[in-house]
């Protein structure tokens, strides 16, 4: 259906992709993988066409639909979310659009003298509407949104009252209503719950077309997709398994090249030294050009490149007394909701608790009593003897100068540090070599959730809160954060909708229900076997 033959493209001074060529065939499901700068986003706009490659073809099979969902999603106002869902769709948008139009005619008092007109054209119009399948397909576009976690007001609300977030979910689900031939997919898993993910796990699995997508949420990818197209040195290398098996197969094929390439150069150290032995001896003259020539012949063979990893060690934190969390009968509403009506809860030290809960059960609210970021309306939160908290939140991004420099930023938070150990720091969170200097201000949502955990994890705390700390953050950067909290000492209370993440660091499970809350002893793998669910809003 779609094919690259030989793609080159280069930006600027970076070179993305030397006569790379790959395939897209009926019904595959891909991931497309690579580092942050590898051209992903630039092949999926060589594909719709808003990019040409300098050298090569990209062909797309005539006739081929293609939905391209990206992050950046324009301007959306003026409609309904459903409207805006169903715009997508073609013809039957525009017929929709003048039959609510001639709606609010037909109820306009100034308008009653062009009442048999406007009636007669609302009949011509609703059966056009019934032709093209008009009220089947909102009906489509109320089911996808609701699988998006949009509740009836959201979809029929005015879709610029959204945030940036919810925005991207109306841009996604028009994209799945359509069901296109094929489906590009860039970081569709950005800004969803854990509701919302399952949801469009399923959606995809079922899905008939094509589908190529990048994501940085393992789980996601595994489940889906059956084959893995890498972005890695201007090549695009083709592995035929999930995103598990082409993390092996990748290690495996670097241990080959590896052991080839010490083999190699073992071999030429000793005929190199060979040759400097004797090369001054007449009697070895033909040896020696002998084994020059055959040098020369040689296909040399690269060692593997090397991924850049990078690693966090937790200082040791400060010892915390046994109770380090006590909610006593906490109520807290929010206008006429009730969020808690007399929540108790005990956090014990060493626990890794994550809190599960639909949209609206209060999960980021308990977070913020805990952290003293809001105060209960009845009821008492207090922190136990030698507590000492840090607390990630959303928008603490928000709250970063963005005049300073990421270095600055770090030397602000801690002024008596050595310099070394903060550029040391800053590369353990991703910014090496000038990348420290950069302004806040031009730094991405990954980015800035690097920087301010880098300044949350430098001097330990040893109770953290942490809300969705894995939005934004690709998927080398959660492994090198889950492999640094696995070895923290202290207590974690935490909220993520990443459920490698989840499954990884829990150690018990509170769920926020209408009944109350439930808590399960265990982590997350424990919950979803003894409740026979992967998040609380779903029944398998």
């Amino acid at each position: 259906m779609i094919r690259l033959d030989s793609v080159s493209k280069q930006n600027g001074r970076q070179i993305l992709f030397i006569e790379a060529s790959a395939a897209l065939q009926k019904g595959e499901k891909i991931g497309l993988v690579g580092p942050n700068g590898a051209g992903k986003t630039t092949l999926f706009r060589m594909i719709t066409g808003q990019e040409p490659p300098d050298e090569g073809q990209v062909v797309v099979d005539r006739g081929v639909s293609i939905g391209f969902f990206s992050q950046d999603v324009g301007e959306m106002s003026g409609r309904s979310a459903v409207a805006e869902v169903m715009d997508g769709a073609g013809d039957v948008s525009t017929v929709a659009a003048e039959l609510r139009e001639l709606e609010a005619a037909m109820a306009d008092p100034d308008r009653a003298e062009e009442l048999d007109a406007i009636i007669e054209r609302f009949g011509e119009v609703q059966a056009r509407f019934e032709e093209l399948g008009g009220y089947a397909l909102e009906g489509r576009a109320r089911e996808v949104l609701a699988g998006l976690s949009f509740s009836q007001e959201m979809m029929d609300g005015d879709v610029g009252a959204l945030s940036g977030g919810w925005k991207m979910r109306v841009a996604l689900a028009r994209i799945l209503l359509m069901r296109p031939d094929v489906m590009l997919l860039d970081e569709p898993s950005n800004h969803l719950d854990l509701e919302s993910l399952i949801w469009l796990e399923r959606f995809l699995t079922d899905y008939d077309g094509a589908l190529l997508m990048t994501s940085h949420d393992r789980e996601f990818m595994n489940r889906i997709v059956r084959k893995v197209i890498e972005i890695d040195g201007g090549a695009l290398t083709t592995y035929s398994g999930d995103y598990a098996f082409y993390e092996q197969q990748r290690a495996l094929n670097e241990k080959q090249q590896q052991a080839q390439f010490e083999r190699q150069q073992a071999m030429l150290a000793k005929e190199i030294s060979f040759i400097e032995r004797f090369k001054a001896r007449a009697s070895h003259a033909a040896q020696v050009q002998s084994r020059v020539k055959k040098l020369e012949k040689i296909d040399r063979v690269e060692p593997p490149k090397r991924r850049q990893t990078v690693s966090f060690d937790f200082p040791p934190a400060p010892r915390s007394g046994e109770d380090v969390a006590r909610l006593r009968n906490v109520h807290k509403r929010y206008g006429e909701r009730v969020i808690y009506d007399g929540l108790d809860l005990l956090v014990r030290r060493r626990e890794r608790c994550c809190v599960m809960g639909v949209n609206g059960a209060g999960k980021s609210t308990l977070l913020k009593l805990v952290a003293g970021a809001t105060e209960p309306d009845e009821g008492t939160v207090a922190l136990g003897g030698s507590v000492k908290l840090g607390y990630f939140a959303q928008h603490a991004m928000e709250l970063l100068d963005g005049e300073r420099t990421v270095f600055q930023s770090l030397e602000d938070e801690f002024p008596r540090a050595p310099q070394g150990s903060l550029r040391a720091l800053a590369g353990c969170f991703g910014f090496s070599g000038d990348e420290v200097d950069k302004p806040c201000r031009v730094l991405s949502g990954g980015e800035k959730a690097r920087l301010v955990m880098a300044k949350m994890l430098y001097d330990p705390p040893n109770f953290l809160v942490l809300d969705e700390p894995t939005n934004h953050l690709d998927m080398a950067t959660k492994e090198m954060l889950i492999a640094a909290l696995s070895q923290y000492e202290g207590t974690m209370l935490f909220v993520s909708h990443d459920r490698h993440f989840l499954a990884e660091l829990s150690n018990r499970v509170l769920e926020l229900t209408p009944e109350g809350l439930l808590q399960y002893d265990g982590g997350y793998t424990e919950y979803v076997a003894r409740s026979g669910h992967e998040a609380p809003g779903l029944r398998s």
